[in-house]
C-alpha cells in the first residue's frame, strides 16, 4: 500500500513556488477572480518563439520520410505567415480553417496563424460534407485549409464558401490537376512562389493579449451540430503546465524532488490522435513542443507501425484512449521502451494500469480528465496514487477547482452527481451560442460538464457515466461504466458500449454490444458474455441481450453513414466509443427479436 511522504496541498506548495514554472498567482479575468500561472506565455506566439529559440536544432516533426527540425518549421511557418496576411488580408482577431488529418504542414498553418494573431479554427476532417460546412461558415473563417481529401469534398462547394466571406482556399501538398480543383489554390507553389519578406512577420508584432482569442476546437458533434469552443490565449496555454502537473506531483509524494530534463538523446512523442482534437494538439503536441521533443505523426493508429515508430524514434510518450494503451501493453515492445504511459479520453479496465506496469519497467502512468471545453486537462495523477486507485481519474490541477453536485447542491463525498470545473483553462464560449454557453457556464464561472462523477473522502474524483448515457432501469440508475468493466474482465472482448433499451414496464433494460478481439474472431457466444456479466453485477444490471460483432465499432460501415475517411463509425477521432449509433443497433435487434417472439411463428 503506498503511503505518500506528501499531501497533495504540500507537494503543490513546492511546485507552485515563487520562481517556478507552475507559480500561481490571482487575477480578475472577465470579472471573476481566478488563480492562474504566472509564468505562462502571454500568447501562442510567444509560446512559439520561446520554444524555437531554445530547441532550434532539434528535430520537431516526423511524418513518414519527412523530418523537420524547429528552425525549420518557424521558417516554413513564417512564410505562411507572410502569405495568409499578404494574399489573404488575414489580421488579429480573423479566423483561420485548418481541415486536415495529421501532416506536418497542418502544425506550419497552425503557429502561422498564431505568428499574426489569427484565430485558429480546428475542424474535424472526418465530419459529412454538410456538418463541415457549418462548422467554416459559423466561425466565419476567412481562409479555409485543407488537405486532398477535403479539397475532393469541398470543392463543389467553393464558389458558396466564397459568397460567404471566404478569401481563399489553399490545399496541401501539390496538386497537379487544379481544373479538379476549382477555386482552390496550392499550398506548396504559395509557399514556393512567395516573395514577400517574412523577416516583418517578427518586426510587425500583433500585441497579444493572453485574453485575446487563439482557438476554437470543435466538441465531437455525437448528437446535433458540432460546437466551437472559443479560447483565448491564457485558457488555451494553461494546459502546457497542467500536462505536467501529474509526473512531477508523483515524484513529489515520494518524497524526492521533481527531476531535471535531461536534453539528450531527444526523445519524441507518438501522435496518432488527430490534431483537430483537444488530446492531439492542446494536450499531446503542446507537451511535446513545451520539452524539445519530436512530434512523430501517424497516419492512422496501427500497432505494428507503432511499435516499430516507439523504437526508431526513441519515442518516450505515449498512450491515448484504453484502446490503444491496450495495444501497447499487447505488443512486443521492450520492457524498458517508454518512460510515461498516458490514459485518458475514456474510462480504462481496472486491470489495464496493473498489466501495464507489469509490462513496462519503471514506465510512469499517468491519468488525466478533462474536456474540449476545459482545453484538455483539468483532473490528473500519475505514478503511486494512480496504481493505488486504477478506477480514479485524479485530483483537480493547481488552478483548477471542482465541485460534485446533486440537484442543484454541493454533494457530499460518496454521492453521485454532476462534475463542475473552474479555472483558467475553462473556454470563453460556444462560438456564436449565447444561450448553449449559458445553459454550459453559471454566472461564477463553473462549467457543467455533463460527466457524473463522485469524489472519494480524499478529494479523489471518479467519473461514473456520462449523464445522458445513465440506464435508468425501474427507477434504478445504472452506470454503464460499470457494466462495460465487468464485460471487459472476459480478455476476448476488445470494445464494450453499454446502452439501454426500451421496456414498457421498466423504462429501459440493460444491453450491449461487444467486439471481439482478433484472435477470437467467432469464437465468443452472447450467452457465455451474459455468464461473465452475471458473475460481476447485480441482477438489475445484467444485460438483457449482448450483441457480438467481429469487426471493431467503426468497421460497421454496412449499418450506418461513413463519418471517417476508414469507415470508424462508432468511434471520434481520438478514439472514444460514440454510442448513439450503437445504440441505435441494440434497440433495432431489441426490436425485432420482440417481434419474433411475438410471432405465431415463433411459439410453433
Amino acid at each position: 500500500m503506498f503511503i505518500p511522504k506528501r499531501t497533495f496541498h504540500e507537494c503543490d506548495r513546492i511546485l507552485c513556488a515563487p520562481g517556478s514554472l507552475h507559480e500561481t498567482e490571482t487575477r480578475l479575468i472577465g470579472g471573476r477572480v481566478q488563480r492562474v500561472y504566472k509564468n505562462l506565455p502571454t500568447s501562442l506566439r510567444v509560446f512559439w518563439l520561446q520554444s524555437t529559440a531554445t530547441y532550434r536544432n532539434d528535430t520537431y516533426l516526423v511524418y513518414n520520410d519527412t523530418r523537420l527540425t524547429y528552425a525549420e518549421v518557424l521558417q516554413l511557418s513564417l512564410t505562411a505567415a507572410a502569405i495568409f496576411r499578404s494574399t489573404y488580408g488575414i489580421k488579429k482577431g480573423d479566423r483561420v480553417a485548418i481541415c486536415s488529418r495529421n501532416l506536418p504542414e497542418y502544425l506550419v498553418a497552425f503557429w502561422a496563424c498564431h505568428l499574426i494573431g489569427a484565430v485558429s479554427v480546428l475542424v474535424n476532417a472526418w465530419l459529412p460534407l454538410k456538418p463541415m460546412i457549418h462548422c467554416l461558415v459559423h466561425t466565419q473563417s476567412k481562409l479555409i485549409i485543407v488537405d486532398p481529401e477535403r479539397a475532393s469534398l469541398l470543392f463543389s462547394s467553393i464558389d458558396t464558401l466564397k459568397a460567404k466571406g471566404v478569401s481563399g482556399v489553399l490545399a496541401f501538398d501539390d496538386i497537379r490537376t487544379p481544373k479538379k480543383w476549382h477555386g482552390i489554390e496550392s499550398w506548396s507553389e504559395a509557399m514556393l512562389d512567395c516573395h514577400y519578406d517574412v523577416v516583418r512577420v517578427l518586426e510587425q508584432d500583433p500585441n497579444l493579449e493572453p485574453e485575446d482569442n487563439a482557438t476554437i476546437i470543435f466538441t465531437s458533434g455525437t448528437t446535433g451540430l458540432p460546437k466551437g469552443v472559443l479560447s483565448t490565449h491564457r485558457q488555451y496555454l494553461t494546459n502546457i503546465r497542467n500536462a505536467t502537473v501529474a509526473t512531477s506531483r508523483a515524484h513529489l509524494r515520494r518524497g524526492e524532488a521533481i527531476p531535471i530534463r535531461h536534453p539528450a538523446p531527444q526523445g519524441g512523442v507518438l501522435l496518432s490522435i488527430p490534431f483537430f482534437h483537444v488530446s492531439g494538439s492542446t494536450a499531446l503536441s503542446m507537451l511535446a513542443t513545451l520539452g524539445g521533443m519530436k512530434i512523430v505523426m501517424m497516419y492512422r493508429w496501427d500497432i505494428t507501425e507503432a511499435v516499430r515508430l516507439i523504437k526508431a524514434e526513441n519515442i518516450r510518450v505515449a498512450g491515448g484512449v484504453p484502446s490503444i494503451v491496450s495495444d501497447i501493453v499487447d505488443s512486443s515492445l521492450d520492457r524498458n521502451a517508454l518512460d510515461v504511459l498516458l490514459f485518458g479520453g475514456a474510462p480504462a479496465h481496472p486491470k489495464l494500469p496493473s498489466r501495464a506496469k507489469s509490462t513496462f519497467d519503471d514506465v510512469v502512468l499517468s491519468q488525466a480528465y478533462g474536456l474540449t471545453e476545459t482545453n484538455s486537462i483539468a483532473v490528473c495523477f500519475a505514478g503511486d496514487d494512480y496504481d493505488a486507485r486504477p478506477t480514479s481519474t485524479g485530483v483537480p490541477c493547481p488552478v483548477n477547482d471542482l465541485l460534485i453536485v446533486r440537484d442543484g447542491v454541493v454533494a457530499s463525498p460518496g454521492e453521485v452527481g454532476e462534475v463542475w470545473l473552474r479555472g483558467p483553462n475553462i473556454m470563453k464560449e460556444y462560438w456564436g451560442d449565447p444561450v448553449a454557453t449559458a445553459k454550459a457556464i453559471t454566472p461564477d464561472g463553473w462549467f457543467k460538464t455533463g460527466d457524473l462523477g463522485v469524489l472519494d473522502e480524499e478529494g479523489f474524483l471518479y467519473i461514473r457515466d456520462r449523464i445522458k448515457d445513465l440506464i435508468i432501469r425501474g427507477g434504478e440508475n445504472i452506470d454503464s461504466i460499470t457494466v462495460e468493466n465487468a464485460i471487459q474482465s472476459d480478455p476476448r472482448i476488445s470494445e464494450v458500449a453499454a446502452v439501454g433499451v426500451p421496456d414498457e414496464r421498466l423504462g429501459e433494460l440493460v444491453a450491449a454490444v461487444v467486439s471481439t478481439k482478433p484472435a477470437f474472431k467467432g469464437q465468443v457466444k452472447e450467452h457465455e458474455v451474459i455468464n461473465i456479466a452475471q458473475k460481476e453485477l447485480p441482477k438489475f444490471a445484467i444485460p438483457v441481450m449482448i450483441l457480438v460483432q467481429d469487426k471493431p465499432f467503426g468497421m460497421s460501415a454496412n449499418r450506418f453513414p461513413s463519418f471517417a475517411p476508414d469507415s470508424r463509425l462508432a468511434l471520434t477521432p481520438s478514439g472514444k466509443i460514440i454510442k448513439a449509433p450503437l445504440r441505435r443497433l441494440a434497440r433495432e435487434e431489441w426490436d425485432r427479436r420482440g417481434r419474433m417472439l411475438a410471432s405465431p411463428l415463433a411459439r410453433l
